[in-house]
């Protein structure tokens, strides 16, 4: 696995970008501009990446592609396209968005209707779309997976790779965003052999982070840093390095560069004695 961060630290140039990932023994980047910004710059930041031997894990987008306004959805969905275009002449690992929902005022909330056939045929058309308009050759375009939206299990993930039906189409993994249950949460060692064992060869990328059950009824989970809760990382990071031995895990999630610093260092000294970095 390749550990990396999701705070692009604080840096005035691309180069020191680079070199303050590298210098915490980083191997990945969440790369830090949009297209936007312009060719001059992305590409800037690429080329600083690529002399620090550093890998580009993932391109955001973060956009509600499936807004119920008609001019906004036009508007988030030519971003990410754009998006993906830049990530793919960058050579990122993916390009990544959540599915989003036209339900409710925010943009990334859990509804009812997200598990409606309705939104899972939206869903569909809308990744058909933005990936038939660039057809990347170096990145996947991802939906990560998510709690209340789909894909929240490894088998809807399956069903919505094999609706999508295209091959630039893979798998964004943040296992802790599907724990949301006892059973999942009591026995992550059995859940997260299910994710890889089904999502076997459509992983691109993960996310790391934790998971706490809260004392207070009813059933309450929260996320949390590294080393805080009950997530298996060891077996998480061996099953990663199975997939791929570059797979990208990135931290997320935190408040400061402070605790990014201090949580990639704990990561990077709890799995130090196997050999998964």
């Amino acid at each position: 696995m390749y550990l990396g961060i999701s705070s692009s630290l604080e840096h005035g140039s691309p180069e020191e970008w680079a070199a303050k990932h590298k210098a915490l023994g980083l191997k990945t980047v969440v790369f830090p501009v949009n297209y936007t910004d312009g060719e001059e710059t992305f590409m800037a930041y690429k080329k600083a990446a690529d002399e620090a031997g550093l890998t580009i894990a993932e391109v955001g987008i973060w956009r509600n592609t499936l807004a119920a306004d008609p001019d906004e959805r036009q508007k988030w969905t030519d971003y990410a396209i754009g998006q993906l275009r830049m990530a793919d002449a960058i050579g990122a690992a993916c390009c990544v968005n959540v599915v989003g929902t036209p339900y409710g005022p925010r943009w990334d909330g859990g509804y009812r209707d997200n598990f409606s056939h309705e939104l899972w045929e939206k869903a569909i058309r809308m990744i058909q779309q933005i990936i038939d308009a660039v057809h990347p050759r170096h990145t996947k375009f991802c939906i990560e997976s998510m709690p209340w939206m789909i894909p929240s299990s490894p088998d809807e993930y399956l069903q919505l790779i094999d609706d999508v039906d295209r091959t630039e189409f893979g798998t964004h993994l943040d296992v802790v965003n599907m724990i949301t249950m006892p059973r999942r949460y009591f026995f992550n060692d059995e859940f997260l052999e299910e994710c890889f064992e089904k999502l076997r060869g459509t992983i691109v990328s993960c996310h790391l982070k934790d998971i706490v059950l809260k004392q207070e009824y009813t059933f309450q989970l929260e996320e949390c840093a590294c080393g805080k809760g009950n997530l298996d990382i060891e077996r998480y990071a061996r099953l990663a390095t199975e997939e791929n031995p570059c797979m990208p895990m990135i931290i997320e999630h935190l408040n400061t560069d402070e605790e990014y610093v201090a949580s990639a260092q704990y990561v990077r000294e709890r799995l130090s004695n196997g050999d998964l970095m």
